[in-house]
C-alpha cells in the first residue's frame, strides 16, 4: 500500500490501475468510483492498516473490456504494471505508470471510431490572436492554426475534439467563448510560455526552426502545438517519432462556416441525434482513412477555383471510367486502416497479426499504382508517383512472421522457422521432447543391459531414471541415486539433467526469443513511418473521390460549374438529403435560385410554414458546400460564384441552460453574422425576429434587410425567409430585393403545399392549417378562425397597409418602438422606478429584490 500510495499521489486525478498478479486493483476512492461506472463488486480489506480500505478489481487480461468504458465515461486511467518478473524480485515487485490515458490521447481499438479521427487540442489565449492545435495520436496527425476567437470557436466545432487543454487560469474565459460542452483539462500557466514550447517542437521533430512548416512567424500556434507535446509527455506517450510533421489550416484556403452554419445545416452531426446529417449522404468511403478525410472535407469546403475544378475534374473521370473505378475500390477495401496501423509501431502497441495487416496492405497498393499510371490521367498519375508499396519491408515481414500468426505469443508460433538457429533449436528440443528421452532410455539400456529401465518426471528432482531392484546392482557408478522405493531406485545422470534443462526453459526462450525478435522488426519498420503514411493518405483521398462518384451516379447529381464570378444559379436545385428521406413514389419539388450583387442580391421568401421555406434556405448553402468541396450537386444545373463564407440563422435553437432565451441566441448568431460578412458571403436568414413581439420582429428584420442591400463594404447574396410578409413592400423601396413565395392551393377549407417558389409575396401564413393538420381540437381552430377574422377587419380599419406605427419607423430612423405604453399607468411606474436604478452600483442581491419589486407593481 506505500507503493501504491506513492504512485498515486503522481497522478491525483487518473484513476490508478494497480497490477497485482493477475488482476487490475483499485483502492479507495477509486475503488467506489469504478465498482459504480463498470457494475463491479466492492470489497474492504484491512490491507495491513488499523482501517478498511475499499478495492475492487478484475482480471488482467480484462482490460480491454472495463479500460473503454471507463475512458469513454470521460475517465484518465493511468495503468500501472509490474515492471519486473515477480519471480526474480528478491523484495516487493517493482511498479509504474505505463500509460495515462484520456480521452483525447486514447488509441485502444475498442474506444475510436474507426470513421473519426480522435484529436486532442490545445487552446492558448494571448493578447490578441489565440492559438489552437490538433493531433491524433492513433494517426499522427498534427495541425495548428492561429486567429480570432470567432476562428478557433469554429474550428473546435468542425474538428470536435474528444479532449481539449488550455491554462489553468483561463477557465472562466474558455467557458464564455466555447460553452461548457467540451471534455477539458488544464494546464499550468508556465506550459504556455513561449520559449518552453518552441523548444518542445524543435527537439520533437530534430530541427532548428520551424520554418520549414510554416509555421515560424505563428507565435500563438507555437505555444498551443508546444503544449500538446508537453502534454503527451506526461500521459507516457513519449514514443512520438510518428509524428512527423506539422501542419498550418490557412484560414483563407476554405470557406467560413461558423459553429452556427456547422450546426443549423447538420454537416457532420444532428443537432436532436435523431436526424441525417449530410456526410451520412456524401461518405461512401470503404476506407477507415477516407471515411476520416471525408468529414474534413465537409467541414473544410475549399475557394480556391484551381483545388475544387480539380476535385471535380477527377470524379467525373471516375462517374466516366467505371471499370477502372470499381478496379481501385476492390484494392482500397483489402488496405484497411493503414494509417492507425503505422502509428502504432513506435508506440509499441502494436501486434503481429496487424504486422501482417501491414504487409497486405502494402502489397494492395501496387495494383493501384499501376492502375494510376495506366489511367493517363495527371492527377492519378502523380498519385502513382508518390506511392510506395514499401517493398522491401513487405519482404521482411513475409520471411520472418508466419502467414497467420496469433494476436499474441502466447496463441502459437509468430517467427517463421529459418529466422534465428537457437529459436529452431528450442523449438525442436520442445516439440521433440518425448523422442529426446526415449533415445537416451534406449541407448542407456543398450549400454546398460537395465531392461526395466524407465524414465520419469516429478517436481522434486525432475527427470530421473527408474531402475527396479532386479538390476539395481549393475547400475553405472556415474549415475547419481535420488530415491529408493519398495521395489525400484530412481538415479539422474549429467546428460539427463541438461536436457531436462533445456526442455523445461525450450518455452520460456521460445517466448522470449520470439519477442525480441518481433520487437526488432518493429524497430526496423520505423524507418518505414513517413512513406507508408504519405500512402494512407492518398489512398484516402482516392476513397473519398470514388465515395462522391458513386453517391454523384446514384442520386443523379450534376456536375456544378465554379467561377470566379458573384453570381449562383442552381436549376432545380434538390436538398441532397430531404430527397434520401421521401417514402417511395414521392418526389421531391426541385427549384430555381438565382442570386448576385447587381440584380437581384436578396431574395425574400414568403408562404406558409411547413411549406419548405427553411429546406430551400439549407438545400442552397449544402449546394454551394457541396461544389465548394469537389463535390456533384443535386440539380440539373449549377453555376457557382466562389463564396468564401457561409452564414446561416435558421431554425430556433434555445441555449436556456446557459441563461440565454431563444431571441438571444437568435440575435448572438444575426450580430455574428452581420459582423463578419464579406461581397462573397452567402448568408440564409430563416425567420428572423420571430422570438419577441411583432412589431420588434418586423422592425429588426426590415433594418436587416435595408443594412444588407445599403453596405457600402459588401452585398453579400441573401436569402431571407418569413412570415412577415409585410417585408414584401421592401421590393418597392430597394431595387436589388425581390419577392418570392412558396406556391400554395387552397381547395375549399383545406391548403395543399405545392413546395414550388414563384415571384411575387405571399399574404398568407396559413398557421390555423397547420394547426389543424397537426390534430389541434376543431373547436380550437374554428375559434382561432373567428379571432383571425375580426383581427385583420380590426387592422384594416385601424393601421391601414402596415400600421402607422411601423410606417414611421420604417421611414424616421431617429424613431423607435416603445416599450412603455403612455395609456399604461401601471407601465409607467415601471418606467419611473427603472430609471432610479443605477445599474453600475447595483449588486446580484439587490437586482433580484429590484425585479420582485417590479413584479409586484404589475400585479
Amino acid at each position: 500500500m506505500g507503493q501504491y500510495n506513492g504512485i498515486k499521489s503522481q497522478y491525483p486525478d487518473a484513476i490508478l490501475l494497480f497490477r497485482v498478479g493477475d488482476f487490475y486493483e483499485t483502492f479507495g476512492p477509486d475503488a467506489i468510483t469504478i465498482s459504480k461506472a463498470l457494475g463491479i463488486t466492492l470489497t474492504k480489506r484491512a490491507n495491513g492498516s488499523a482501517s478498511e480500505i475499499e478495492l475492487a478489481g478484475f482480471p488482467y487480461h480484462s482490460l480491454d473490456t472495463y479500460l473503454p468504458r471507463l475512458v469513454k465515461a470521460g475517465f484518465r486511467v493511468a495503468i500501472c504494471e509490474q515492471l519486473e518478473d515477480p519471480k526474480k524480485a528478491k523484495k516487493i515487485v517493482k511498479r509504474g505508470v505505463t500509460e495515462l490515458i484520456t480521452p483525447g490521447v486514447a488509441i485502444n481499438e475498442k474506444i475510436l471510431d474507426h470513421k473519426t479521427n480522435n484529436y486532442l487540442a490545445s487552446v492558448y489565449f494571448d493578447k490578441h490572436d489565440m492559438g489552437v492545435s490538433f493531433v491524433d495520436v492513433s494517426t499522427g496527425e498534427f495541425l495548428v492554426a492561429q486567429g480570432s476567437p470567432d476562428y478557433i470557436d469554429k474550428l473546435l466545432q468542425g474538428f470536435k475534439p474528444s479532449e481539449v487543454i488550455f491554462q489553468r487560469n483561463k477557465k472562466n474565459d474558455f467557458v464564455e467563448q466555447f460553452g461548457d460542452k467540451h471534455y477539458t483539462y488544464l494546464l499550468e500557466e508556465w506550459v504556455y510560455s513561449y520559449d518552453f514550447t518552441r523548444e518542445k517542437l524543435l527537439t520533437h521533430f530534430k530541427t532548428k526552426s520551424l520554418k520549414g512548416y510554416g509555421i515560424e512567424a505563428l507565435p500563438a500556434a507555437i505555444v498551443a502545438a508546444g503544449a500538446i507535446i508537453h502534454y503527451l509527455g506526461t500521459t507516457e506517450h513519449v514514443q512520438l517519432q510518428h509524428i512527423t510533421s506539422i501542419g498550418r489550416i490557412i484560414q483563407d484556403k476554405y470557406v467560413w462556416l461558423d459553429r452556427f452554419t456547422i450546426r443549423n445545416l447538420e454537416l457532420v452531426h444532428s443537432t436532436d441525434g435523431t436526424g441525417t446529417p449530410l456526410i451520412k449522404i456524401l461518405d461512401k468511403t470503404i476506407s477507415p482513412m477516407g471515411a476520416r478525410l471525408m468529414k474534413k472535407w465537409v467541414v473544410l469546403p475549399l475557394q480556391t477555383h484551381d483545388s475544387i475544378q480539380e476535385r471535380l475534374d477527377l470524379v467525373e473521370f471516375f462517374i466516366e471510367n467505371r471499370e477502372m473505378a470499381e478496379a481501385l475500390e476492390q484494392h482500397i477495401k483489402s488496405i484497411g486502416d493503414l494509417e492507425r496501423l503505422i502509428a502504432r509501431v513506435p508506440l509499441a502497441k502494436i501486434n503481429p497479426r496487424q504486422v501482417v495487416q501491414i504487409k497486405h496492405s502494402l502489397n494492395a497498393i501496387k495494383p493501384i499504382k499501376i492502375l494510376g499510371k495506366e489511367s493517363k490521367t495527371p492527377f492519378l498519375e502523380k498519385i502513382a508517383d508518390q506511392l510506395n508499396p514499401c517493398q522491401a519491408l513487405c519482404e521482411k515481414i513475409e520471411k520472418e512472421i508466419v502467414d497467420e500468426p496469433p494476436v499474441n505469443f502466447s496463441k502459437g508460433e509468430v517467427v517463421k522457422s529459418g529466422v534465428s538457429e537457437k529459436l529452431d533449436e528450442y523449438r525442436n528440443i520442445s516439440s521433440n521432447a518425448k523422442e529426446f528421452l526415449e533415445e537416451i532410455r534406449t541407448r542407456e539400456i543398450e549400454r546398460t543391459g537395465i531392461t526395466s529401465l524407465k524414465v520419469g518426471f516429478n517436481n522434486v528432482f525432475g527427470y530421473y531414471l527408474e531402475v527396479t531392484n532386479r538390476f539395481k546392482d549393475i547400475v553405472p557408478d556415474t549415475w547419481i541415486r535420488k530415491q529408493t522405493l519398495t521395489n525400484a531406485e530412481r538415479y539422474i545422470t549429467e546428460e539427463l539433467k541438461g536436457y531436462e534443462q533445456k526442455i523445461l526453459s525450450a518455452e520460456d526462450k521460445i517466448g522470449d526469443l520470439e519477442i525480441d525478435l518481433f520487437n526488432k522488426l518493429v524497430h526496423s519498420m520505423m524507418d518505414y513511418i513517413r512513406p507508408v503514411q504519405l500512402n494512407a493518405h492518398l489512398i484516402a483521398r482516392l476513397d473519398c473521390l470514388l465515395s462522391l462518384a458513386n453517391v454523384a451516379i446514384r442520386n443523379e447529381y450534376c456536375k456544378p460549374t465554379i467561377t470566379n464570378e458573384y453570381s449562383l444559379d442552381i436549376k432545380e436545385g434538390r436538398h441532397p438529403v430531404i430527397e434520401q428521406q421521401l417514402e417511395l413514389g414521392e418526389a421531391f419539388v426541385p427549384n430555381d435560385i438565382y442570386l448576385d450583387t447587381e440584380t437581384q442580391q436578396i431574395i425574400i421568401i414568403t408562404g406558409p410554414n411547413m411549406s419548405g421555406k427553411s429546406a430551400l434556405l439549407r438545400q442552397t448553402a449544402l449546394i454551394v458546400l457541396m461544389a465548394q468541396m469537389g463535390s456533384f450537386v443535386p440539380a440539373t444545373k449549377a453555376t457557382i460564384g466562389l463564396v468564401d463564407k457561409v452564414f446561416t440563422r435558421v431554425g430556433a435553437s434555445d441555449n436556456i441552460s446557459s441563461g440565454e432565451s431563444t431571441f438571444m441566441v437568435e440575435m448572438n448568431e444575426t450580430a455574428s453574422i452581420m459582423n463578419n460578412l464579406s461581397k462573397r458571403s452567402l448568408i440564409l436568414l430563416d425567420e428572423i425576429g420571430r422570438g419577441t413581439s411583432t412589431y420588434d420582429g418586423i422592425s429588426i428584420a426590415w433594418s436587416l434587410a435595408e443594412y444588407l442591400h445599403n453596405n457600402p463594404k459588401a452585398n453579400p447574396k441573401t436569402l431571407f425567409a418569413t412570415h412577415y410578409h409585410e417585408l414584401n413592400e421592401l421590393s418597392e423601396k430597394l431595387e436589388r430585393i425581390k419577392n418570392f413565395n412558396v406556391a400554395t392551393k387552397e381547395v375549399g377549407d383545406k391548403v395543399l403545399f405545392l413546395r414550388k417558389l414563384q415571384e411575387g409575396g405571399s399574404k398568407h401564413s396559413f398557421g390555423i392549417h397547420v394547426a389543424a393538420m397537426a390534430g389541434m381540437p376543431k373547436w380550437i381552430v374554428q375559434r382561432a378562425n373567428e379571432i383571425l377574422a375580426e383581427l385583420e377587419q380590426k387592422h384594416i380599419d385601424s393601421d391601414g397597409k402596415m400600421g402607422e406605427k411601423l410606417k414611421q419607423l420604417t421611414t424616421d430612423p431617429n424613431l423607435q418602438l416603445n416599450l412603455f405604453s403612455v395609456d399604461n399607468p401601471e407601465m409607467q411606474k415601471v418606467k419611473k422606478a427603472l430609471d432610479e436604478i443605477d445599474v453600475n452600483t447595483l449588486t446580484p442581491i439587490e437586482a433580484m429584490i429590484k425585479l420582485n419589486e417590479l413584479k409586484k407593481m404589475l400585479g
